[in-house]
């Protein structure tokens, strides 16, 4: 089975090269297809990624910014394997947890496996408006569309890759996460969940997402619910 890794990078030159590096070499003997998707970065991103020499590794650039859903579309268009799994490109979260993430697909009906870092003991602490923010969202779309998922916004998200093209996909930023999540929920699809492992960094080291996109993700969450297609 080969595994699409989608890594959308906007200026992470401090963790790019270490998190191409973990992905590969914390997966030895594992079919993968590596796609990083240069979304606009203006730091040293773009210089760094051409130097990177890795087997199966694609890259893919956007002249400016348009948004993590936009370059998850993108590397999405050019994936090649059976399944495709998101990867941030700061090492919040540990490839070394795709064995537990990708295992589950052994069995032929499963769609979607999320990872959830509710579920493992030990993880560090985010920020409290993050950590509260997740498990809101988690609540309401257990709330709107009957589920039982402990981890909605979770970056670590598999998916069979057929299943993935056919949601038509619009949302340009992080609202991805809400938007493939209720998408999948309102087809009937379960979501089967995994524990792994986080490790949060600070705003001061890069951390990107706002207390705007949690409205945007509630926004989205409703919209899709409501939606009569």
């Amino acid at each position: 089975m080969k595994t699409t890794v989608i890594i959308p990078v906007y200026n992470e030159a401090n963790t790019l090269t270490s998190c191409i590096g973990a992905v590969y070499d914390r997966n030895p003997g594992r079919d993968l297809e590596v796609i990083v998707v240069d979304d606009g970065s203006t730091d040293a991103t773009s210089a760094l990624v051409k130097d990177i020499r890795r087997p199966s590794l694609r890259i893919f650039r956007h002249e400016k910014n348009l948004g993590k859903g936009a370059a998850i579309r993108t590397g999405l268009a050019a994936a090649t394997g059976d399944i495709v799994l998101i990867q941030d490109a700061d090492l919040e979260y540990d490839p070394a947890d795709y064995s537990i993430l990708l295992k589950p697909f052994s069995d032929g009906s499963l769609q979607v496996v999320y990872g959830s870092r509710s579920l493992k003991a030990g993880n560090f602490p985010s920020y409290g408006r993050f950590y509260w923010g997740g498990r809101f969202l988690s609540w309401l779309t257990n709330l709107l569309f009957g589920s039982s998922i402990t981890d909605e916004p979770t970056c670590y998200k598999a998916f069979r890759t057929e299943l993935l093209r056919s949601l038509d996909l619009r949302c340009d930023g992080f609202e991805f996460c809400p938007e493939v999540t209720g998408k999948i929920l309102r087809r009937g699809i379960r979501i089967h969940e995994v524990p792994i492992s986080y490790r949060p960094r600070s705003i001061e080291e890069g951390k990107k997402i706002r207390w705007h996109d949690g409205l945007l993700a509630i926004w989205t969450l409703l919209r899709i619910r409501c939606s009569r297609k």
